[in-house]
């Protein structure tokens, strides 16, 4: 079964960045549009940045210019740079691929932007 494993997330002050990596198993992700997801307390998960294998990239509006999805194909790693963090970036990061071909998901990982 494919499994995600999300890391890089932790506290930061506004203004600051994080960069985000998800690795998977079982699967080859450099063969799939991968996707970055949040969640926060009491809000429908949202898509947040999407890769294509050929690296085409979208961004939702409310992160459009501030953060950055990348993969490394010899890693087979997604990334996601985040800068000029702001609170309302306060959320779970998960990955995945898009629906409806996505697999269970991971456990995330926690970005916290507070002063």
């Amino acid at each position: 079964q494919v499994q995600f494993v999300e890391s890089g997330g932790g506290l930061v002050q506004p203004g600051g960045s994080l960069r985000l990596s998800c690795a998977a198993s079982r699967i080859v992700l450099r063969f799939y549009t991968c996707n970055w997801y949040r969640q926060s307390p009491g809000k429908q998960r949202e898509l947040v940045a999407s890769i294509e294998s050929s690296s085409y990239r979208k961004y939702a509006d409310s992160v459009k210019g501030r953060f950055s999805i990348s993969r490394d194909n010899a890693e087979d790693t997604v990334y996601l740079q985040m800068n000029s963090l702001k609170p309302e970036d306060t959320a779970v990061y998960y990955c995945n691929l898009p629906p409806p071909n996505q697999h269970p998901w991971g456990q995330g990982t926690q970005v916290t932007v507070s002063s």
